[in-house]
């Protein structure tokens, strides 16, 4: 297996590990393992958002490194490259805000700080 698929594969790991942890709901039994929902939750986003702005950054890099090769070999098919060019650009970073959309998803089930205060008793 290749380096690339290690690093690919371990990070959709840790993805779904955190984000199982941040889902999972214990009925509110102690104020410790109501807490580790609300840091898997932060931590789930954080690496959600951090993998999935890498991973288009690569994939806009390597359309546009693509788009440049093909109008230096061909300067009259420039116009046609461009307006493909937008558009796989488009539809690649629409994968980040799917990641941004699902994280804010997670993001707003953490309660106001009140309320984890409530948790410990204060």
């Amino acid at each position: 297996m290749s380096k690339r698929n290690v690093v690919a594969v371990s990070a959709f790991t840790l993805v779904s590990v955190f984000s199982s942890i941040a889902m999972a709901s214990d009925g509110g039994a102690s104020a410790s393992s109501g807490l580790w929902i609300y840091f898997g939750i932060a931590i789930a986003c954080g690496l959600a958002i951090g993998i999935a702005a890498f991973g288009t950054g690569l994939g806009m890099g390597n359309a546009i490194n693509g788009a440049m090769q093909g109008v230096s070999r061909n300067p009259e098919a420039g116009g046609r490259i461009f307006t493909m060019l937008i558009l796989g650009l488009a539809l690649i970073e629409s994968l980040c805000i799917y990641a941004l959309l699902v994280c804010f998803l997670m993001i707003f089930k953490i309660p106001a700080a009140e309320e984890i205060l409530k948790l410990f008793g204060a």
